[in-house]
């Protein structure tokens, strides 16, 4: 960075306008949580004295190439092979961990109806119990190569950190695929959350709030998907005919890896993730300390 202005921030406007939910009661409330449990507020809380700005060089590209070859493009490469492609509508698919069966079905419900999926991986900074790039790339690369038609999709690597700003960072998830090309971002439950510190969809309520016109990508919107027993397959609250909980299997990143971690009498669902992505995750985390994990 070519520095050209030095100023003192007010952290906490910051965070409060970046990372403070609509179902937050009081300013109050807000700081009480985000100081014991929100990543993004602790790290803007525990920056240096100054924030400095100016133009910015890249130099790190070479260490993306060589990790991510051809699937760390910029968004000139992904628009030029939406229409090497035909592709006119694109679903971008965010995502910071490892597939599971509920995102692989939103992915698949995109395919649907749109005419690509994009498959945007975040392969920057993230909380540190969280899977590597590298790991979570090649889970990926494997279910892609297994059980999506190839020729309706497209992986890509963006070296973006996460600030799990929940609604906010929705929005500049949007703005980003947008660039992309991408006609459509895939928003299902708790896009970009952490915990419980947001709402279950104010992700989706967000766009909502827009003015019309304001951003020329759309959200499709997901409701809480799950594996039904009843069913026998993937489901959701605006399909499964069964009020049962005990006929659902819910599916999150979160509860994943803490099975993952905590593997001794705890069995990870076959209805979590298919087999070839469990593999790579159980090498994975059978080559961490037991004692790395929190």
């Amino acid at each position: 960075m070519l520095v050209e202005e030095l100023y003192q921030p007010d952290r906490k406007r910051e965070c409060q306008a970046v990372f403070m939910g609509q179902g937050t009661k009081s300013v109050d409330e807000f700081w009480r949580l985000a100081m014991e449990e929100h990543p993004g507020v602790q790290q803007v809380m525990a920056g240096g004295r100054s924030y400095v700005g100016g133009p910015v060089t890249v130099l790190g590209e070479k260490n993306f190439r060589q990790t991510y070859g051809d699937a760390y493009m910029h968004p000139a490469a992904a628009r030029a092979i939406f229409e090497e492609r035909g592709w006119s509508t694109v679903g971008a698919f965010q995502t910071r961990a490892p597939i599971h069966r509920s995102q692989e079905y939103i992915c698949k419900l995109a395919q649907e109806i749109l005419d690509g999926l994009f498959i945007h991986a975040v392969v920057g900074n993230l909380m540190p119990e969280e899977v590597p790039g590298p790991v979570r790339f090649a889970c990926y690369q494997t279910l892609i190569d297994n059980y999506f038609n190839q020729e309706r999709t497209l992986l890509a690597a963006y070296p973006m950190g996460m600030r799990y700003a929940g609604p906010r960072e929705a929005l500049l998830h949007a703005i980003i695929r947008q660039n992309f090309g991408c006609s459509h971002l895939l928003v299902g439950r708790d896009h970009a959350g952490v915990g419980d510190f947001y709402g279950l969809f104010e992700a989706q309520t967000i766009f909502d709030s827009l003015e019309s016109g304001a951003l020329e990508i759309q959200p499709l919107k997901v409701d809480w998907t799950f594996w039904s027993h009843r069913n026998n397959g993937m489901a959701s609250l605006k399909t499964c005919p069964v009020d049962d909980p005990e006929d659902r299997v819910i599916i999150s990143g979160s509860k994943l890896r803490w099975l993952l971690r905590n593997r001794r009498g705890h069995e990870v669902p076959a209805e979590f993730s298919r087999p070839e992505v469990m593999t790579i995750l159980e090498e994975y985390y059978s080559s961490l300390d037991p004692k790395s994990f929190r």
